[in-house]
């Protein structure tokens, strides 16, 4: 009887975290499971290869972690924050456009993440990262003026 209880209470809880992201589909899946993987890289990068970037050290740092997990966490909300701007004006796009792009950044923090444990990373996306990096800056730049 408390086993059932207990299903129900954990199928209803995860039902409505779906239905705040708009549903548990392969985009948002692709999402989870890359930001869960860069995480994972990072700490492999810090503690194994003590090559991060996020700390003085190259090494593991606690604060560097949490920094990273609020990270991820913000940018669940903004996922929801998507889904229901996309539920005001009738539409899918918007939600849809924001799971590609932090997946895209996902993929590119993997890719470096890799690149600092000596992966041999093909020239075409060292370059593509390259690229969308100095875009980046130069968007970040004009936000200056």
């Amino acid at each position: 009887m408390i086993k059932h209880g207990v299903c129900i209470t954990i199928g209803a809880i995860g039902g409505a975290i779906a239905s705040l992201f708009g549903g548990w589909d392969t985009a948002l899946i692709t999402l989870v499971i890359s930001m869960a993987i860069d995480y994972v890289t990072g700490l492999i990068v810090a503690a194994v290869f003590h090559k991060s970037n996020k700390s003085a050290t190259g090494g593991l740092e606690s604060s560097a972690g949490w920094k990273g997990i609020a990270r991820k966490f913000v940018t669940l909300c903004i996922v929801v924050i998507a889904n229901y701007a996309d539920k005001l004006v009738g539409s899918t796009y918007i939600r849809d456009a924001v799971v590609i792009g932090f997946c895209a950044n996902e993929f590119i923090s993997i890719l470096e993440n890799a690149g600092l444990m000596g992966l041999p990373i093909p020239k075409v996306l060292t370059r593509a990262i390259d690229v969308l990096k100095q875009k980046s800056d130069d968007e970040e730049g004009h936000g200056d003026a």
